[in-house]
């Protein structure tokens, strides 16, 4: 990966020799990049300027280069297309990837794209649309290598010289009989290590692990990464081999359900688009909703601390006065144990039925958090606060035991809020810090108002 400060620059030098219509300066610093950093090269190059640099890369290096760029930049592309152009781009593209850019282009643009493609690859394309948009067969290929049982090792290799071009993948080859069905797979390096005459069906694998079209697109994606594949088959329901999930889908996969998951997390709506390239019109709408409702939220914990706020004023001014430190560490203990519970689900390391697991492991956990920071808060409140504020040991061992409960109860909620929301089908990265907070808050002050009666009152 080239250095982000030498993309801008030759970037800089790029746009400079256009305006001097040196246009073999352009293409010669152009060859000295690989495609995923010309793609973000070209994301410092002006829209009027874009159609011309892409015009000058090296034909064999222009379809990897747009497949890599964003969609605003493809699309900028696509319209000062002519039709020949737009072919010539289609013909570099494997058919997954075409889907992906079709599924962003404004209509105008589709039936331009759907126009110049043959109708192999509109049949294709068209078949790999209609599955729904987060399954298995949104996501996969049909370009790759089938052999049959009967051929023998030299009639693989010619197969895979005379079609291979053309396959996203040519490491893994698939075996199916008269019916499509899938048998079995066979390593490109297995037939290396074969004799031309060994059979196909001696020398493949027939403990074969696939998915069917229908399964979610996160799931196949952890498969991938738990088996190590470069590719997974994707089979119907008949057993018919109807494509492949190559690691690199599977890996923009993982990447926009992280990134949904981060925002999630954050309070955000997620974008599909850079932060940069996002209007602030666009995030304002993304943030809105979510502040809107946790504002409305922490109108309990306002009424809350409204109803006590008298008493705990009569009893001592640093029994109210720490109110915000009990119900900040008592969000971030409860977060903490959210954002570590949603991961592990996220990573299909932790599941529901291990709830009872997940409650021993956190109590054990929330009950040494819980010593620590109450014997420091009591030391705090002796040694510190009592400087500007005069501090009773009952008042700091009241405060202490609160913070105590406290901790130990948001990490029980923060454990298995997550684990009940994956029960019921909702997102758990959607009940993670903000509502757990909010939630922990409430219940912490009610707790913390009752224990100061109860020992000062």
């Amino acid at each position: 990966m080239t250095d982000k400060t030498e993309l801008i620059e030759t970037a800089e030098k790029i746009v400079e020799d256009l305006s001097q219509k040196n246009y073999a300066e352009v293409k010669r610093l152009l060859s000295e990049f690989n495609s995923v950093d010309l793609a973000e090269m070209l994301y410092e190059i002006p829209d009027d300027r874009l159609s011309i640099v892409f015009r000058l890369l090296p034909k064999e290096l222009a379809a990897d280069v747009f497949v890599d760029m964003d969609t605003e930049q493809q699309e900028t592309l696509l319209s000062k297309f002519n039709d020949k152009e737009i072919k010539d781009v289609l013909n570099g593209l494997f058919v997954d990837d075409t889907v992906d850019i079709i599924e962003e282009m404004p209509a105008a643009i589709v039936k331009r794209i759907l126009k110049q493609a043959d109708k192999e690859t509109r049949d294709s394309i068209n078949a790999i649309l209609s599955y729904p948009p987060d399954s298995a067969g949104s996501i996969m290929t049909t370009e790759y290598v089938s052999l049959k049982e009967e051929y023998l090792v030299k009639d693989a290799f010619e197969k895979i010289r005379r079609t291979g071009p053309d396959k996203e993948t040519i490491y893994t080859c698939y075996v199916t009989d008269k019916s499509r069905r899938l048998v079995g797979i066979v390593s490109a390096r297995t037939l290396l290590l074969s004799t031309p005459d060994d059979k196909i069906a001696d020398i493949m694998e027939t403990n074969v692990i696939s998915v069917d079209t229908h399964a979610d697109k996160e799931y196949v994606a952890r498969e991938i990464q738990r088996y190590g594949f470069l590719s997974m088959p994707v089979v119907d329901k008949e057993n018919r081999l109807v494509g492949i999930v190559t690691v690199d889908d599977a890996m923009d996969v993982l990447r926009e359900e992280n990134n949904e998951d981060f925002s999630k997390m954050s309070a955000v709506t997620p974008s599909d688009k850079p932060y940069l390239k996002t209007s602030v019109f666009k995030i304002f709408l993304n943030r809105l909703p979510w502040l809107l409702l946790l504002m409305v939220s922490a109108t309990f914990t306002s009424l809350i601390i409204s109803s006590y706020e008298d008493a705990l004023l009569g009893i001592s001014v640093t029994l109210f006065a720490c109110v915000p430190m009990l119900m900040d560490t008592g969000g971030n203990a409860g977060s903490q144990a959210s954002v570590t519970i949603i991961r592990g689900i996220a990573l299909g390391e932790t599941m529901p039925k291990d709830v009872l697991k997940v409650i021993w492991k956190e109590l054990r956990v929330a009950l040494m958090l819980g010593v620590v920071m109450s014997i420091v808060c009591f030391g705090k409140l002796m040694v510190i606060d009592s400087l500007y504020n005069p501090v009773t040991p009952m008042v700091a061992l009241t405060v202490s035991l609160a913070l105590f409960i406290t901790i130990v109860l948001a990490k029980f909620i923060g454990s298995t809020l997550p684990l009940l929301a994956k029960v019921i089908r909702l997102d758990p990265a959607v009940v993670a810090s903000p509502f757990i907070t909010t939630f922990v808050d409430a219940i912490s002050l009610i707790i913390y108002s009752n224990i100061a009666l109860a020992l000062l009152g």
